[in-house]
């Protein structure tokens, strides 16, 4: 569109006119942008880069078509234990490459398709917020009865950190070339061990640098130990407990030093230390909205301290997982639409870590549940995946714990092991609509399959085991 002049010949802005305006068109923006012309409402969507945002293009997606190469090479490796021979000739690069680019462009070619058939007014540039119910782009002006800002995250670094050279973030770990021989994984939490998962599949040496005492610190604490002790099994080697103290590249690669005088040589270091919003210099500030670290406060409807304008995805301080941005941009319009729409709280959004084995958990940790509930009144059980056939089939270990209030419904259950993810369904439908351990065990579970393992749990806290003490 033309810059449009006054009658002295002023630059001046064209302007349209919507009823939402969303600022981002990552998983939670195009989700709302989807849900609102569902309900009626014309939408503007503004992104400066693809439509699907990080998720997509640099995040979930393309590392999960990574991950499922590095099983593909693991079980071309153990082949032979199964009768089934073959030979394994290492990685080729490029045709990983191609096959995981070529997952994103499908996606993104559907993408694009949606969106246009919904009707969705896509404008493409960087969009800042000039007022309370207006976005700009270069030199259109959209205004919106309704703004919703997601505009995303981006790597974190540490004080002093500078990306560059051989120290990389997960975008620049997606784009290698090559394996690398030997790296270090600054990070233990789900990117951190998801690459590690992935380089060690590949054939390279993988060591772990995590300053908490736990992988994965966010899962319930059996959870982690199982993960470490699989992990080992693997061959990546982590130090737990230990911070940072600097990195010192040289021609062939880098050298990390820790705190308590050790030092980690490797190839590459990979910082994994968590995902920063993406709210500075976009006129969030100056439009009235309360940003805090960085992050933009709402209230339990998403609404920023700006009425008409709402928050989503990871601006929005809790987890930052792109289904918890679909459910919020679902959330937004219905919302906006005057639906009502039920709150869902971070606890009970379902977690995924897909390295192998998979960790997968939703609801609160026994010791979370323990201080809610008190201690007196929650209980748990723990079933060994080696009790499930199919479990025993693909040769996978872990555990199912669940967790329920004493006399009460389910309010958390964790996994880890192979394909644990593809369970999480049925454990959010149990801790989301407040399932009793007894309403769940009557249910049939398909024999042989991993869900049994849940079932399996549940009838042992209805107090009616079957293939369990």
């Amino acid at each position: 569109m033309a810059p449009q002049t006054d009658a002295q010949g002023r630059f001046r802005l064209s302007e349209q006119n919507f009823d939402l305006v969303v600022l981002g068109g990552g998983s939670g923006g195009y989700a709302a942008a989807l849900r609102a012309v569902q309900l009626g409402l014309t939408v503007a969507l503004v992104e400066k880069d693809k439509l699907g945002g990080t998720c997509l293009h640099r995040g979930c997606i393309p590392t999960k078509a990574l991950l499922h190469a590095a099983e593909v090479a693991d079980n071309s490796r153990e082949s032979a234990k199964f009768g089934v021979r073959s030979t394994f000739e290492g990685i080729d690069v490029p045709a990983v490459t191609k096959y995981r680019e070529s997952i994103v462009a499908s996606k993104f070619k559907g993408l694009q398709g949606l969106v246009k058939a919904r009707g969705i007014t896509v404008v493409e540039g960087e969009g800042r917020l000039v007022a309370a119910n207006a976005v700009q782009v270069g030199d259109q002006r959209l205004v919106g009865k309704n703004v919703v800002l997601a505009t995303g995250s981006y790597s974190r670094s540490l004080p002093g950190l500078e990306i560059g050279g051989r120290v990389i973030t997960s975008e620049q770990a997606l784009e290698l070339d090559f394996v690398p021989q030997k790296v270090a994984v600054l990070g233990g939490g789900v990117i951190g061990v998801e690459f590690a998962s992935v380089w060690k599949s590949f054939g390279a040496e993988v060591t772990i640098i995590e300053a908490l005492p736990h992988l994965v610190p966010n899962e319930e604490e059996v959870i982690s130990k199982h993960l470490e002790r699989a992990f080992r099994k693997r061959g990546i080697d982590y130090k737990l407990g230990v911070r940072f103290q600097g990195v010192t590249q040289h021609d062939d690669g880098v050298v990390v030093t820790l705190e308590n005088g050790e030092t980690v040589e490797a190839e590459l270091l990979l910082v994994a230390v968590g995902r920063g919003p993406v709210t500075q210099n976009l006129g969030y500030e100056e439009a009235g909205v309360t940003i805090d670290r960085g992050f933009v406060i709402t209230d339990e409807r998403l609404q920023t301290s700006v009425p008409g304008v709402y928050a989503v995805g990871d601006i929005v301080p809790g987890l930052q997982l792109a289904h918890r941005g679909f459910q919020q941009g679902i959330f937004v319009a219905e919302e906006i639409a005057g639906l009502n729409p039920i709150v869902v709280e971070d606890v009970n959004v379902p977690k995924v870590t897909y390295c192998e084995p998979e960790v997968a958990s939703v609801g609160y940790t026994e010791a979370r549940a323990a201080e809610k509930f008190g201690a007196d009144k929650v209980s748990s059980y723990e079933y060994n995946l080696a009790g499930n056939g199919k479990s025993h089939i693909l040769e996978t270990s872990g555990i199912i714990k669940v967790v329920r209030v004493e006399d009460g419904p389910v309010v958390g259950v964790h996994m880890i092991g192979a394909r644990v993810g593809e369970l999480i369904g049925e454990a959010q439908l149990a801790v989301n609509w407040e399932a009793y351990p007894e309403d769940i065990a009557p249910l049939i579970h398909a024999h042989p399959t991993q869900n049994e393992a849940l079932g399996e749990a549940f009838l042992k806290l209805a107090g009616k085991p079957l293939h369990a003490l």
